[in-house]
C-alpha cells in the first residue's frame, strides 16, 4: 500500500544499521569490503526511480569505502539494445558515480549458469518440464491446494538429456522449461517449483543465436552476485519475496560467494508513469518526442530540461530509504533543483511575449552600457555589460492601459523601474487597426541611473527589458506536466486518457540578452521574473537558441509544519 509523503530531511538508513552488523568483529562479511551493483535491464532509459537504486547502491558502497559493479541484466533479449547500454552508461556518470573497470554483463555468465542448473538436475532439484504456459497457470494452484507437474519425479538422467537436447535447439519455442525442484504447496508462490529456464529463439545483442534457451532473472541473478563477489545485494520491495528463492539457489549451487538480499521502497512520484513499458509506449507512438523529451521521467529527459546531479541526488538523500512504498510530490523534485539553481545559475533578461517601449525622451542613437551582476549569491561569477538605448523589449504583461486594481507595472501616468537602468513613466501606447497594442511609450528620468532617486521618491513596480537594438532572437519551451491527473496509472486506468494537451508551449520570437547567443548546454540561468532556463542540449544552436524552462521561480513544495 503506498502513501504519498511531504517528505522533509531524513536521518539514518536501514541497509546501513544492516551492514554495520555484517561487518563489526564476528559479523557475516567481518574483514571484508562491503561490495555492491547497480543491475539494469538495458531495455529501456534510466529513469528517476532508477537514480534512487543508483544512489543507494553506488552510494552505499561510498560509505563504506567498498566497490560497486555496473551490470547489464541481459538475460532477456526481447527488447535489449546496445543504445541503452552505452544511455545507461552516461546516465551513471552524469549523477557522479563510477564502477572503475568492474563492468559486467549478465550473459558474460551464460555458461556458468548452464553449468549450475546442471548441478541442480544431478542434485535432483530441477526437472524438466512440458507443460504449456496455459497448464502451468492452470496447475499453479491456490492459497489451500498445492500446485502440481506431472513431470515432477522425471528421472535425473531423462532431464539431462532433455535440458541438453533444449540447449542444442532440438524443441520448440514455449515447450519445455527447466524448473526448480522446491515446495509445491509452498505459501509463497515464488517457491513453487519455479521457471529457471526457458526455450527462446531470439537474437541476443551480444551473444547472437549462440544460445537459444535464457535463464530467468530469479535464477540468474544470485548467480551473478555469486561470481562477482556482491556482499550486499540491495533490492527493490517487489524482490522481498523472491529473497527465499535467491537464498535457495546460492544455497544449492556451489556459489564462490553468499551474498546477502536487502530489500528497499522504490521511488513513485507523482503526476507521472514510470513504468519502463508505458515510457516506451510514450515513446513509440510519438507521445512524447523521445525518451530524453524534457517532460519524461526518464534522466536523460531531466537533463535536458535542465536538472543537475546534485538536485537529483540531494532529492534521494533527502527522501531517504526506507521500507514502506510511497509516493513523493513531483513539486518537491522541482524544489531540490530550484534550491541548486537559486546558487549557481547566472541571472539574466530575457523577454517571451515581447512588446517594443519606446522611451521618448531618450536621445536617438544614443547607447548606454551597465554592469550588472552574475549572481548576487556568488561574487565570484562577476558582472555582465548590458546595453540600453531608446526602444527596448518588454513583457506584454507588463502593460495595461486600463490597469486591474493592484497593478504595480506600466500604465500611463505610472512608473517603474526597468530592471538595474532608469525609472520610467508611461505616457501612452500605440494601437494597430485590430485595437491590439503594438508599441508602448514612457518617458525616463535621467536622473535614476542604476538606481539612484535623488528626490526620494518611491517606485512600487520593477520589470525587466532587453535592448531592442542588441539582443538575440530565442525559442522558449514552456513545460507542464505530462498528465493532468496525479496517479495517471493506477486502477484500471489507461494512462493515456490522462494525457496533458498543454504539457509542452513554444514561443517563438523571444528576445535575450546579446550575450545569450553563446550560451551551450547544459549552461542553466534564471531568466528574471521567469523561472530557470536551460540551453537545449538537443536543438539549440548557433543562430537557432532553444531555452528550456526547468522550473519557476514560484516553490509549489510546502514542507510539513
Amino acid at each position: 500500500m503506498s502513501e504519498t509523503t511531504n517528505p522533509e530531511v531524513m536521518t539514518g538508513n536501514f541497509i546501513h544499521d544492516f551492514i554495520d552488523e555484517d561487518i563489526a568483529e564476528g559479523g557475516k562479511y567481518a574483514g571484508k569490503k562491503v561490495h555492491t551493483r547497480f543491475p539494469p535491464e538495458p531495455n529501456g532509459y534510466l529513469h528517476i526511480g532508477h537514480a534512487k537504486a543508483i544512489c543507494v547502491d553506488f552510494g552505499t558502497a561510498e560509505k563504506y569505502g567498498g566497490l560497486c559493479n555496473l551490470r547489464m541484466d541481459d538475460t532477456n533479449p526481447t527488447k535489449e539494445d546496445v543504445e541503452y547500454v552505452d544511455a545507461i552508461k552516461e546516465d551513471i556518470k552524469w549523477l557522479g558515480y563510477d564502477w572503475d573497470d568492474r563492468f559486467y554483463y549478465a550473459s558474460d555468465y551464460f555458461e556458468q549458469m548452464y553449468g549450475y542448473a546442471v548441478e541442480l538436475i544431478k542434485k535432483g532439484l530441477a526437472y524438466v518440464c512440458e507443460l504449456t504456459p496455459d497448464q502451468m497457470r492452470d496447475y499453479r494452484g491456490d492459497t489451500q491446494t498445492p500446485a502440481k507437474s506431472p513431470f515432477r519425479d522425471r528421472p535425473v538422467e531423462e532431464s539431462l538429456d532433455l535440458f541438453e537436447r533444449m540447449k542444442n535447439g532440438e524443441f520448440e519455442d514455449g515447450s519445455m522449461t527447466l524448473r526448480a525442484k522446491i515446495d509445491l504447496a509452498s505459501g509463497n508462490f515464488n517457491m513453487r517449483d519455479p521457471v529457471i529456464y526457458r526455450i527462446n529463439r531470439l537474437k541476443h545483442h551480444r551473444t547472437g543465436d549462440k544460445w537459444c534457451i535464457y535463464p530467468m532473472y530469479d535464477f540468474a541473478h544470485p548467480i551473478e552476485d555469486a561470481i562477482e563477489g556482491i556482499t550486499h545485494s540491495l533490492c527493490t520491495l517487489e524482490f522481498e519475496s523472491h529473497r527465499p528463492l535467491y537464498d535457495w539457489v546460492i544455497n544449492n549451487i556451489s556459489a564462490p560467494a553468499k551474498p546477502r538480499q536487502i530489500e528497499f521502497a522504490r521511488l513513485g512520484i507523482n503526476n507521472t508513469v514510470m513504468s519502463k513499458r508505458k515510457l516506451r509506449t510514450l515513446v513509440e507512438e510519438k507521445h512524447v518526442d523521445g525518451w530524453d523529451d524534457p517532460r519524461m521521467p526518464t534522466l536523460c529527459g531531466l537533463r535536458r530540461r535542465g536538472y543537475t546531479p546534485k538536485s537529483i541526488r540531494s532529492f534521494i538523500d533527502q527522501i531517504g530509504v526506507s521500507k514502506v512504498n510511497s509516493i513523493v510530490e513531483y513539486s518537491f523534485l522541482e524544489h531540490c533543483l530550484r534550491d541548486d539553481l537559486n546558487e549557481s545559475a547566472e541571472r539574466t533578461m530575457c523577454v517571451i511575449h515581447p512588446i517594443k517601449l519606446v522611451i521618448t525622451n531618450y536621445p536617438e542613437g544614443k547607447t548606454e552600457e551597465f554592469e550588472v551582476e552574475n549572481n548576487p549569491n556568488r561574487p565570484e561569477d562577476g558582472t555582465r555589460t548590458v546595453t540600453f538605448s531608446r526602444e527596448c523589449w518588454i513583457e506584454a504583461e507588463d502593460f495595461m492601459e486600463e490597469p486591474i486594481k493592484k497593478y504595480q507595472r506600466l500604465y500611463p501616468g505610472n512608473e517603474v523601474r526597468l530592471k538595474s537602468t532608469y525609472i520610467v513613466k508611461c505616457t501612452g501606447c500605440k494601437k494597430d487597426e485590430n485595437g491590439s497594442v503594438v508599441e508602448v511609450y514612457a518617458e525616463y528620468d535621467p536622473e535614476t541611473r542604476g538606481g539612484n532617486t535623488p528626490d526620494g521618491r518611491k517606485v512600487r513596480g520593477t520589470i525587466h527589458w532587453v535592448d531592442a537594438n542588441n539582443c538575440a532572437d530565442a525559442e522558449v519551451r514552456l513545460y507542464d506536466n505530462l498528465f493532468t491527473v496525479p496517479d495517471p496509472d493506477s486502477g484500471e486506468r489507461n494512462f493515456l486518457d490522462y494525457l496533458n494537451p498543454n504539457s509542452l508551449e513554444i514561443l517563438t520570437g523571444c528576445k535575450a540578452e546579446k550575450n545569450l547567443e553563446t550560451a551551450k548546454a547544459p549552461k542553466s540561468f534564471q531568466f528574471m521574473r521567469l523561472g530557470y532556463f536551460c540551453v537545449d542540449n538537443k536543438d539549440s544552436k548557433p543562430g537557432h537558441l532553444v531555452f528550456n524552462r526547468s522550473v519557476s521561480l514560484k516553490d509549489g513544495f510546502k514542507p510539513k509544519k
